[in-house]
């Protein structure tokens, strides 16, 4: 035998002649295709699972959807922000936001955090802490010593922990609320899939944190806001008005929509990567076609106007009289003749602040606008300021 044959007993092992030496030859690859096969049936397996808790997931879903909503409905209420709280912090100031978002913004990617970690958080590393341990993968959650690194050391490892028991003291320990990107998932749990506009959603809703004009909205209104925004930018159907996410507010979609110019360049990096949809590229497409529409808009002429004669019933002074807006560029016209406004044509819902901006008034007498003569005044109508964000239309 082989090991009788060498001085000691475990020199012989793993010579040629030694039958306890496997012979692990695969010329043909057979080793190498079984495992292949195994590895494929095992991710079919995982597959098969997962479409199969898709299903329960829906079907469970479904039937108890509206318990849910309502239940997240009345945890909004009792969970909004206060900002009189805020107002009152010594040690943080309201221009620190932007700063103290994009270092969290930054974090969050890095850490590949879920969507709803991110707005669950907002306040700082151990909230950020605190926020993963509570809603998001247990592999994905940050150490103290990863937190640690990314503020540069400046904080001993016992202050992570004193600041994450004193924020949940102060909370009475009640971490968990509906967030804006529950919200967003029941409501795009009513169309099929589209990943481009879950992105586009979540990346105007994260550039609503930036702003403070939007904390006080509730976060089922910001939801079908910013969903109502994504899909214009991406031009998708809007909803029907019997589905939940049709009950948006117009003008919190007009005042995001005045932020997209204006975006955080660490929003813009992260939502840059093709795993996002290039979201932060398609925006800025979307930018320069509404800017070249408006560059066009600029040289339309107005329509003409037949107005019916209208009688004055006292002493006509002129310079009493409403007076004619006179515009660069357009034919002047006496003062003194009463000339409405252009009123939209009744299927044009302006909104809020659309007449202030332009400077129409409230119509008066019996006007009718002239047809258009082409269909590029009809983008006109829905220029509102530096965008034309035009109002969504829904399906019946």
């Amino acid at each position: 035998m082989a090991f009788q044959q060498s001085q000691y007993p475990f020199q012989g092992y793993g010579h040629c002649e030694s039958y306890f030496v496997e012979n692990h030859n695969d010329d043909d690859g057979m080793f190498a295709r079984a495992a292949a096969e195994r590895e494929r049936s095992r991710g079919v397996n995982k597959l098969r699972q997962k479409a199969i808790a898709d299903a329960l997931s829906r079907t469970t879903a479904e039937e108890y959807q509206e318990d849910v909503l309502s239940h997240m409905e009345r945890m909004e209420a009792e969970t909004m922000p206060d900002l009189q709280s805020i107002e009152i912090q010594t040690e943080i100031q309201w221009f620190m936001r932007p700063y103290l978002l994009d270092f969290l913004l930054e974090a969050h990617h890095a850490f590949q955090l879920l969507p709803e970690t991110l707005h669950l958080a907002l306040v700082g590393c151990a909230a950020l802490l605190i926020s993963a341990k509570y809603g998001d993968h247990k592999e994905r959650v940050p150490t103290i010593r990863e937190l640690k690194s990314r503020c540069c050391s400046l904080y001993d490892d016992d202050m992570f922990t004193q600041m994450e028991w004193h924020v949940l003291q102060t909370l009475n320990w009640m971490v968990g609320h509906a967030t804006v990107t529950s919200f967003l998932q029941m409501a795009l749990t009513e169309v099929a899939f589209d990943p481009e506009l879950e992105h586009m959603s979540w990346y105007v809703t994260e550039l609503a944190l930036y702003h403070k004009e939007f904390i006080p909205v509730p976060p089922s209104v910001m939801a079908r806001s910013a969903l109502a925004l994504a899909r214009y930018i991406l031009a998708r159907p809007q909803p029907r008005y019997t589905d939940w996410s049709a009950r948006y507010d117009s003008q919190v979609v007009l005042n995001l929509s005045n932020h997209l110019t204006q975006p955080s360049q660490a929003l813009q990096r992260k939502y840059a990567s093709p795993h996002l949809s290039s979201v932060s590229s398609t925006i800025e497409m979307f930018l320069q076609q509404q800017a070249m529409i408006a560059q066009r808009v600029i040289h339309i002429p107005a329509p003409e106007l037949t107005c019916m004669e209208v009688e004055p019933t006292g002493p006509v002074n002129a310079y009493l009289m409403p007076q004619t807006p006179q515009k660069a560029g357009f034919p002047s016209i006496p003062h003194g003749v009463l000339t409405p406004p252009i009123t939209p044509d009744k299927d044009f819902h302006a909104p809020t602040g659309y007449g202030i901006t332009h400077g129409l008034l409230p119509r008066t007498g019996h006007c009718v606008p002239t047809p258009p003569s082409s269909g590029e005044h009809a983008h006109a109508m829905h220029y509102s300021g530096p965008h034309y964000i035009q109002p969504p239309q829904f399906v019946q």
